[in-house]
């Protein structure tokens, strides 16, 4: 835990906005009732859920040059462990809470990956090649990253390399983690957060840290948001024209996704930093601040209570519901119906979460990984 420091105020109030739509998209009260903006997209495409997890590696990529300038943002002793240890940390909780809470389990049927996971990897990985390379060639990188990623996509997927019956990053995935630990949810061995699908997130990353030099290179707040508003469509807008070859696609991580999804966040931020940081207009953001002060533990805060939720059983026999089932249905539902009800239910877990980091964060307490 660390005290207060100096932050870029638009960077926490990006990150808590996205922590806090990430709860309501992964706890509404009923999966059967969702509005959908709120749905990911079923395989192609992208809906406003789809854009919550790369815009939180975008701005982990953002906030890693801030954090490493003590470092020096320089390839040393210090930094290493720095991003080994955190790299380590993230990993770990996630891990735990893919357990949590049956500890007692067969773990040869355990997921080993996921969003926590993931950006372990993506940060950890991301942030040594931004230390190892000099900073002109990070497009180099990235560039590189995402023509080898399709490459590897469009050549050994078969026919139809992109569906998610033949595409090569579940068969790269199957072979090292075999199909016990891997995810289920689209009806087949997948992983949404596999290892192949995990090497374009860095991309994600190292273009957020990209971005995170260029905010902090240039004093005047203008001059940035205008800077930030081309960079931002220039991606988003390569991103979408490569969609039309390479789809979008959030499960594959795909090339076209990583642009187009980092020009979008882009244009966010700079919406953000143009209120909050350049005309100082701060008290709107003040709740999702609270949030992205502390955001990693405040997602691992909602998983745990929505698991806890989940196993805790109410009733007997064929009435036996869990408790999270029973808060939509007994109080929820009646109040404003199946759907507005479901998201009722995901709004008052955010305000659940919030409420306790609302505490640390009037102690000035920050949890840092």
């Amino acid at each position: 835990m660390a005290k207060s420091t100096n932050r870029l105020v638009s960077l926490d109030i990006f990150r808590g906005l996205t922590i806090a739509f990430m709860i309501i998209v992964n706890t509404p009260g009923s999966w059967e009732y969702v509005y959908a903006p709120l749905r990911h997209a079923k395989w192609h495409g992208c809906t406003p859920t789809d854009l919550v997890f790369p815009f939180f590696l975008f701005i982990v990529g953002v906030s890693t040059f801030f954090s490493l300038k003590k470092y020096g943002n320089e390839f040393n002793t210090g930094s290493v462990i720095r991003i080994l240890r955190r790299m380590l940390l993230i990993f770990v909780v996630g891990l735990f809470l893919a357990i949590f809470p049956k500890f007692l389990r067969d773990y040869s049927a355990l997921r080993i990956l996921g969003v926590l996971p993931r950006i372990a990897i993506a940060y950890g990985i991301g942030a040594i090649i931004c230390l190892s390379i000099r900073r002109d060639f990070l497009w180099i990188v990235v560039a590189a990253i995402l023509i080898g990623y399709w490459g590897l996509l469009a050549f050994f997927g078969g026919a139809d390399p992109y569906s998610l019956e033949s595409n090569f990053a579940a068969k790269v995935d199957l072979s090292i983690l075999g199909a016990n630990h891997m995810y289920k949810g689209f009806g087949v061995p997948f992983d949404p957060e596999g290892l192949l699908s995990t090497i374009p997130a860095i991309a994600t990353v190292i273009i957020g840290y990209f971005i995170g030099e260029m905010i902090s290179k240039n004093t005047e707040g203008g001059k940035t948001v205008i800077k930030l508003l081309l960079f931002g469509a220039a991606s988003a807008g390569l991103g979408y024209l490569w969609g039309l070859f390479f789809p979008i696609n959030k499960p594959l991580w795909t090339s076209s996704y990583v642009l187009f999804t980092a020009g979008l966040a882009m244009g966010l931020l700079a919406l953000i930093y143009l209120i909050a940081d350049v005309f100082r207009l701060q008290k709107w953001g003040m709740p999702f601040l609270v949030f992205g002060t502390n955001a990693i533990f405040a997602y691992a805060l909602a998983g745990i209570w929505t698991k806890t939720m989940l196993n805790i059983k109410i009733g007997a026999g064929a009435d036996q519901i869990t408790l999270y089932s029973w808060i939509y249905q007994k109080i929820f539902a009646p109040l404003a119906g199946n759907m507005n009800g479901s998201l009722f239910f995901a709004l008052f877990q955010v305000l659940l979460v919030w409420s306790v980091v609302l505490i640390l964060y009037r102690k000035k307490i920050f949890i840092r990984l």
